[in-house]
């Protein structure tokens, strides 16, 4: 989940401090075809463009961003056992799902946790948490392990970066539509754009974002059931379910609300639409079911 917030923070962030500069070095008034009116054509492009650089930028960002938020001790040099063990198991999987050596970090956490993300297949970053080592055997890490080396091996980051950069154009698209008419009908503003348009955009863009989240996070819970059998390939389907087993236990359901629980979380009703992963039991039901 944390290479999720992460993607869609800084996401946002960018979107918005690109329609800024936009609207300061009056990029934006390409939109207005006769001064009152929107040239829908021109806002479709000048949307695209600040939709998909966004995301192609928090895509650039991601290891950069995930190292520093999360404090990430990258291995360059093992120092002891347990590190060239992890190393070791993230080369022998990293080569037998086909991709290119990822970087492999630890950071502190008491939560069992972990995460994948990277600009490509071949420049990946695998990091895990002091809480997962201590509390998983081996083996359940190995199965961790091998669903976040499927995640790399599937392309999960770039595919989601893609599907956002298409969610942020619409986002931009409606929202600036949504400002055009608050400026122009409420508050009767009949030349150029006043500083309603670009609150209300603003906001817009905000409050669409969220809305929109809604589907990147079904695209993500539906990647997770993929990354869960490449798992199980890479490390064994009963090595795969121990490890979810394992979150079930170490997270209990009144707790997970406030945890950033990278591999696995569980919730329902409302809250699971903006959940990035699908609830364990659903998971560990596919696991089993798919024999």
């Amino acid at each position: 989940m944390m290479r999720i917030i992460l993607f869609l923070a800084t996401n946002v962030a960018i979107m918005v401090v690109i329609s800024i500069v936009f609207s300061v070095f009056g990029i934006g008034s390409t939109l207005q075809a006769n001064g009152v009116d929107l040239d829908l054509n021109a806002l479709l492009v000048l949307s695209a463009v600040i939709g998909m650089t966004g995301s192609v930028i928090s895509l650039a960002m991601s290891k950069w961003s995930a190292k520093r938020a999360m404090n990430v001790h990258v291995i360059e040099a093992p120092q002891n056992q347990t590190e060239q063990w992890l190393v070791s198991l993230v080369s022998k999987q990293a080569k037998k799902a086909g991709i290119g050596m990822p970087e492999v970090g630890i950071f502190q956490s008491p939560e069992p946790n972990a995460f994948a993300t990277g600009m490509s297949r071949n420049n990946a970053l695998v990091a895990v948490s002091t809480g997962l080592l201590q509390a998983m055997s081996a083996d359940e890490v190995e199965a961790v392990v091998g669903h976040e080396i499927s995640h790399v091996a599937n392309g999960d980051m770039i595919t989601m970066a893609l599907m956002q950069g298409v969610v942020n154009t619409f986002v931009y698209f409606f929202a600036s539509i949504i400002g055009h008419f608050v400026d122009r009908v409420i508050l009767k503003n009949e030349e150029g754009h006043g500083i309603g348009y670009f609150i209300t955009q603003m906001i817009a863009q905000i409050a669409l974002s969220f809305l929109a989240s809604m589907l990147v996070m079904w695209f993500s819970r539906y990647r997770e059931f993929h990354a869960d059998a490449g798992g199980a390939r890479l490390a064994g389907r009963e090595k795969m379910i121990a490890a979810l087993r394992a979150l079930q236990r170490a997270h209990s359901p009144e707790d997970l609300p406030g945890q950033l629980a990278a591999f696995g979380i569980n919730g329902g009703g409302a809250q699971k639409l903006f959940m990035s992963h699908p609830p364990l039991e659903e998971r560990i039901a596919a696991l089993q079911h798919n024999r």
